[in-house]
């Protein structure tokens, strides 16, 4: 689905990283790893087609659809917004009431996807960490993406909600055969959720099995 050759990328003289290569398949939950700085980001904003890559290749379809769930974010108490209204933005508004028909029954499966049917009218704001990011990932998924990107999306997220945002996210893989790259500083979550890893060092990147991941790879969150 994604491979890179020697792909590089530079912000004028400054070299963010140079000759990475990797394949990313369908089906993959890989962790994307590595210091701050090292240049996770810049490669998801260029997979995202938000940045232009300085040179080398990127073959990536872009009629794959791609879902981004950004890091967790405080939302005022006051928001005004119900989680359902919130997944909502994600869709353009339409005067077709056929169109809305089908809207309507794309909430509804995405609530029930991951689990908010019940929690559909609850204010956002009001609503735990854990289920704030839920919304996100519900608004990441409304336009059935082929590939989701998780960019620290656990991070200020107490354990046991990061498990269990993991768990959904790991369901919907094994499910629907959804490609999840995993940007986290999270040892134990990489350990227990994903499949392997690219490693972000010395501006260049190294894929490691499971088994080659230790703890010393890893910044703390938060």
């Amino acid at each position: 689905m994604i491979e890179a050759q020697n792909l590089t990328k530079r912000f004028g003289n400054q070299l963010v990283f140079q000759d990475l290569n990797f394949k990313i398949n369908d089906g993959d939950f890989i962790s994307l790893i590595g210091p701050n700085g090292s240049g996770k980001t810049t490669l998801v904003k260029i997979l995202m087609g938000l940045e232009k890559k300085t040179s080398g290749k990127l073959l990536l379809n872009r009629k794959e659809k791609i879902g981004y769930v950004p890091q967790f974010r405080n939302i005022d108490l006051d928001y005004p917004l119900s989680i359902e209204q919130f997944i909502r933005l994600n869709l353009k508004f339409s005067f077709s009431p056929a169109k809305r028909r089908l809207e309507n029954v794309q909430i509804e499966n995405i609530l029930e996807k991951t689990g908010l049917t019940q929690l559909k009218d609850r204010p956002l704001g009001l609503s735990s960490g854990g289920e704030k990011q839920k919304a996100y990932l519900a608004q990441a998924l409304l336009n059935d993406p082929q590939v989701l990107i998780l960019d620290e999306s656990t991070a200020s997220l107490d354990i046991k909600v990061k498990m269990q945002l993991m768990d959904l996210v790991q369901q919907l893989n094994q499910k629907y055969n959804l490609t999840v790259i995993f940007i986290t500083h999270d040892y134990e979550l990489t350990k227990k959720y994903t499949q392997r890893a690219l490693l972000f060092k010395d501006k260049t990147i190294e894929q490691l099995s499971i088994n080659d991941i230790s703890e010393n790879m890893f910044e703390r969150e938060g």
